[in-house]
């Protein structure tokens, strides 16, 4: 096989020189042979790592696509595939989520009554809802509600954005969606900053789904020939 300098992987990928080294270092590459003056020397088999691993990081994540070079190289490619089944199986999961949020996003349009000044208590935002603060309680164990406590008494106390995600699942709840569900739509309205502001995040959304599924096929085939020349040895 023809041989290369790192300078001649990086330049191929826009990288420095360093960076290939580090990969190797990582067990990214597979180790490289060395001159008679120490100098390493890459082959083809180095070239096509570099390639599967530079496009598994934007399909998987950096730290599964060191993973599954890390398999490779030590002769499990099942447990290489493995990990990317479960990150392929986490892409469903996403979506499965992006179109329970998108339908839960048209029940939210619907107007909510008037923000709290101030943090209440339990017993006040149970009245507001029309709930037992128990409901309340149960809410807060699946993850949808995070009261703080009064530094006094240690009762819950709940402020402004509490009470919004409160009637966001009452709404929801009335709507027929399960807990677990009502929870990872909340947390989609807070990191969207409100239930108006998540529909614009939506489509974003969607489509950063969408290049990551391609970015797996990318990966997928230049994995596929990464462990062809391997095999071509």
């Amino acid at each position: 096989m023809k041989s290369q300098r790192p300078v001649d992987l990086a330049r191929e990928h826009g990288i420095s020189a360093q960076s290939v080294r580090n990969y190797e270092r990582d067990g990214v590459l597979p180790p490289a042979a060395r001159t008679a003056s120490g100098y390493r020397r890459y082959t083809q088999v180095h070239a096509a790592a570099l390639r599967a691993f530079l496009a598994l990081v934007p399909a998987h994540g950096h730290a599964v696509a060191g993973d599954v070079m890390r398999a490779v190289a030590g002769g499990d490619v099942d447990g290489a595939l493995r990990l990317l089944d479960a990150s392929h199986a986490q892409l469903l999961r996403d979506r499965e989520t992006l179109d329970g949020v998108a339908a839960a996003a048209r029940v939210l349009a619907a107007p909510l009554p008037p923000p709290v000044a101030r943090a209440v208590p339990i017993g006040a935002l149970a009245h507001r809802l029309g709930v037992k603060p128990a409901t309340l309680r149960k809410w807060e164990r699946a993850g949808i509600l995070a009261p703080e406590r009064d530094r006094a008494s240690r009762q819950r106390v709940y402020g402004p954005a509490d009470v919004r995600d409160a009637e966001l699942a009452h709404l929801l709840r009335r709507g027929g969606y399960l807990l677990a569900h009502i929870a990872a739509v909340v947390r989609q309205v807070r990191a969207a900053g409100g239930p108006e502001a998540l529909a614009g995040t939506l489509g974003t959304w969607r489509e950063r789904l969408t290049a990551r599924g391609r970015a797996m096929l990318t990966a997928a085939g230049l994995l596929d020939e990464y462990l062809r020349t391997v095999d071509g040895q």
